[in-house]
C-alpha cells in the first residue's frame, strides 16, 4: 500500500521534512497502528509520533479517530492540536 505522509507544525520542524511517501506490505491498517510503524523506524520518529504525544489526524483532508483505517493511495496528515482566540 502507499501512502502520502505529511508532518505539520511542530511535528514537521521535529522532524525536519514535510512529507513522505511510504510503501507498506498490508492493504489496509488503522491510524493508531500506522503511526506505532512510523515511529518504531528510527528516534527522531519515536519522538514525534510517540503515544503519549497528542496529535491529531486527517486522512484525505477529514479529521479521523485513531481506528479510521487507512487505504492504497491515501493523504495521512499529522499536527498538534491547535487553539486559538
Amino acid at each position: 500500500m502507499k501512502l502520502t505522509i505529511r508532518y505539520f507544525a511542530s511535528v514537521r520542524e521535529q522532524l525536519g521534512i514535510a512529507q513522505e511517501i511510504v510503501h507498506l506490505d498490508v492493504s489496509e491498517l488503522p491510524v493508531d497502528c500506522l503511526r506505532v510503524r512510523l515511529a518504531s523506524r528510527d528516534e527522531r520518529m519515536a519522538e514525534a509520533l510517540r503515544a503519549d504525544r497528542s496529535l491529531r489526524t486527517a486522512v484525505n483532508h477529514e479529521m479521523v479517530a485513531d481506528t479510521f483505517v487507512v487505504r492504497e493511495d491515501s493523504e495521512i496528515a499529522f499536527f498538534p492540536p491547535v487553539t486559538g482566540g
